[in-house]
């Protein structure tokens, strides 16, 4: 019991003092008043009523007292039950100023300050799990049993809806990898190291699982398909130019030491030689251009000199300046037609792809004759088109020949002295531009390939009225 809590029963105790001697005072006075001789007997009963009379008042008194402490009490209870579910917005009201309400004062700040605590975790919680969302790994937490704890998007989107909180992870995913390197850091509580290969198809994953100090374990997955991917097209491009270098070194090689070895060659055999020398030589140059203009478009750094031009005088300047190709292949440029209208591009870079698309026609399309060059207005750009009509190309080839070294005929490429890097080159000089490329073809019916250019835009074609490019 309080101080405070004391001194007011006391105080409470004394006033039922006083009040019983205020009336034991007023019974006696009518005592000695009405029968001054009475007996003993009488003076005993009248202190006995006068007992019963003061209980009585007392005993409501008090019982007010105890009810009201007691509902208090039951609120406080009642307080802490609502905070004890979860309730952190409970709050006791203050009626008087008293023992009792100091108390309730401090469990209403009590109750506010875990408020604020578990608000700011919670807003803490809500930043970590955007930060984990937005991530570009996967990230899975497992409890000690093995079952899933949490996941960020890019989990959820790998495993799609099998993935789910409270679910085991065995029954989630099935990658062996990875099941593995979660067990062994539930297991052993050591870091695990991985790759998985089949949670999704055509991707791969490396796997980092550690164990958590609260328990369980914790597994980031980090995408690699593109680095495999380009690891890939790295070896393979090394092994390609090793090929394409080696054949002619190999050639040149060869005729030399021929050369050396015949003390007395005959003029025509020597001159034989070099012709061949020459042409091996000859050959290494274009794939050593060639490898470095390749390099140039797919650098970062690779910049167009983008100015307006007319369409039609991209067709008739790529013809007129590409025509000494045909000189003496018997094979006619024919123009098309093309709109007069505005296009953006880079002059140096459309007469590079203007000139490997007609050298790669003049190449496997040569017993066509003729090869058609022109363009037709579109929506928001301008298709330009280079067709041939020889051979044709199968449809199976349509979609790879714009990669590096990829060649349908390999035999009738270094033939002709191709170095597969032609059609590379024009894909990303046309993408830098904006505009898209595809060929078409049919077996026996010749091969068209279409690129496109984006119109200039009508505000900026009043703005600059730009002079045609002289043809």
């Amino acid at each position: 019991m309080t101080p405070r809590v004391f001194t007011k029963l006391l105080g409470l105790f004394v006033l039922l003092l006083v009040f019983h001697t205020v009336v034991m005072e007023f019974v006696f006075r009518r005592m000695v008043e009405h029968s001054a001789g009475g007996t003993l007997h009488l003076l005993g009963r009248e202190a006995l009523w006068s007992g019963l009379i003061a209980l009585l008042v007392a005993l409501p008194i008090a019982a007010w007292v105890a009810g009201r402490i007691s509902n208090r009490l039951q609120r406080v209870i009642s307080f802490a039950r609502r905070v004890a579910e979860g309730d952190l917005s409970a709050r006791l009201e203050k009626r008087s100023e008293d023992e009792l309400s100091g108390m309730e004062t401090a469990l209403n700040q009590t109750a506010e300050r875990l408020g604020e605590s578990f608000a700011e975790i919670e807003s803490r919680r809500q930043e970590l799990a955007a930060m984990l969302d937005a991530m570009q790994e996967a990230v899975v937490a497992i409890t000690p049993e093995g079952f899933v704890r949490w996941s960020n998007a890019v989990m959820q989107r790998i495993a799609g809806t099998q993935i789910r909180t409270g679910r085991p992870l065995v029954h989630s995913v099935r990658d062996p990898e990875l099941l593995a390197c979660v067990r062994g850091a539930l297991e052993q509580r050591e870091v695990r190291n991985g790759r998985a290969s089949s949670l999704a198809p055509g991707r791969v994953f490396e796997i980092s699982a550690a164990p958590l100090p609260s328990g369980g374990a914790l597994a980031v997955l980090h995408d690699v398909t593109s680095i495999e991917a380009a690891e890939k097209s790295r070896r393979d491009f090394i092994a390609n130019v090793s090929h394409e270098l080696r054949t002619p070194l190999t050639s040149i090689q060869g005729y030399v030491e021929t050369l050396i070895e015949d003390t007395h060659p005959k003029p025509e055999t020597t001159r034989e030689f070099l012709g061949v020398i020459l042409k091996n030589a000859t050959r290494m140059n274009r794939l050593t251009e060639d490898l470095l203009a390749l390099a140039s478009v797919e650098s970062p750094d690779y910049k167009l000199a983008m100015q307006p031009m007319r369409a039609n005088a991209l067709v008739e300047d790529a013809i007129e300046s590409l025509g000494g190709m045909v000189v003496d292949s018997e094979i006619d440029l024919e123009f098309a037609g093309a709109p007069d209208v505005l296009v953006m591009a880079d002059p140096d870079a459309m007469n590079q792809v203007f000139g490997n698309l007609i050298e790669n026609a003049l190449k496997y399309g040569k017993a066509g004759k003729r090869i058609r060059i022109g363009a037709q207005l579109l929506p928001s750009e301008v298709e330009f088109s280079v067709q041939d009509f020889g051979p044709g190309i199968s449809s199976e080839h349509l979609e790879r020949i714009f990669e590096r070294f990829y060649r349908i005929d390999k035999a009738r490429s270094r033939e002709s002295g191709g170095t597969g890097l032609g059609l590379a080159i024009v894909k990303h000089i046309v993408q830098a531009h904006g505009g898209r490329i595809w060929a078409e073809s049919e077996l026996g019916a010749g091969a068209a390939f279409h690129f496109t250019l984006p119109l200039v835009p009508r505000t900026q074609e009043v703005n600059e009225k730009p002079e045609p490019v002289v043809a």
